[in-house]
């Protein structure tokens, strides 16, 4: 006579499954407690996006990537969503594909309308004179170079621009000038051998100080527009006079002159 097999149940199989793998227990309860894409898109719609300047942004969210589209009125619009919805429990990972609206403007009168905005940008700090960013876009992207006092200059540098509209990106390359008690003494010391001398002295009236000096561990740097040969020439002598000074290169352009790369 044949035996036949006895089966075990299916109750009983599932039983057997889960209590001999305690890491299959965890993950079944972990499986459990997770949110599911509906409800971390409601939360990221409810809460972090619940804002007058997102009501243009249409989310969807599919195993816990946030797709985010739609339009914001300038840059910083379109980071600050990206940070808020990375901050949501449950979000792995945002695919950021909101566009920047606003006005067209060319990139010429953006350039020259983010030149003037970020040379103004820290007059009262005391910080100006000694920031040389520069500006340039292409196709309504902004790319920041140069170099910065501090971070907060180059931060605030950023800011102006992110926030400017017609801005549709910002890529910072700003570099930090490095801290150091010398370079601070040299920069004060070249900023009144400088603007102290008679002939430059004019330059001082203008907030947005137009010869920008940086220093790096010794090694000055002048950049900015002067209206004369002359002028440069007297700015160059006077940084090289300053005690402490390894270096002095000369970038400053002379007004209707070929600009230097």
């Amino acid at each position: 006579m044949r035996k036949t097999k006895r089966s075990l149940s299916p109750v009983f199989v599932v039983l057997m499954l889960l209590g001999g793998s305690a890491a299959v227990s965890r993950h079944a309860i972990a499986a459990a407690q997770s949110p599911d894409d509906n409800n971390i898109r409601a939360e990221i719609m409810n809460k972090a996006l619940n804002k007058s300047q997102f009501k243009n942004i249409q989310v969807t969210v599919q195993n816990s990537v946030a797709k985010l589209t739609g339009t914001v009125d300038v840059f910083s619009q379109k980071e600050d969503a990206d940070k808020r919805v990375h901050k949501v429990k449950g979000v792995t990972a945002v695919d950021n594909e909101i566009e920047v609206a606003g006005p067209e403007i060319s990139d010429a009168e953006l350039q020259n309308k983010l030149v003037r905005a970020i040379s103004l940008d820290r007059v009262g700090y005391g910080t100006t004179a000694f920031n040389a960013i520069s500006v340039n876009v292409a196709n309504g992207a902004v790319t920041l170079g140069g170099t910065a006092y501090g971070p907060v200059d180059a931060d605030s540098a950023v800011a102006v621009a992110s926030n400017t509209k017609g801005v549709k990106d910002v890529i910072n390359e700003i570099r930090i000038d490095p801290v150091s008690p010398m370079d601070d003494r040299i920069r004060r010391a070249v900023y009144r051998a400088v603007y102290g001398f008679p002939s430059l002295n004019q330059y001082a009236i203008d907030p947005a100080q137009p010869i920008r000096i940086s220093v790096q561990n010794g090694n000055v740097t002048l950049y900015g527009v002067v209206n004369r040969q002359a002028d440069k020439d007297a700015a160059g002598i006077r940084a090289n006079g300053v005690s402490g000074v390894f270096k002095v290169t000369n970038l400053l352009q002379v007004a209707g002159q070929p600009s230097q790369k």
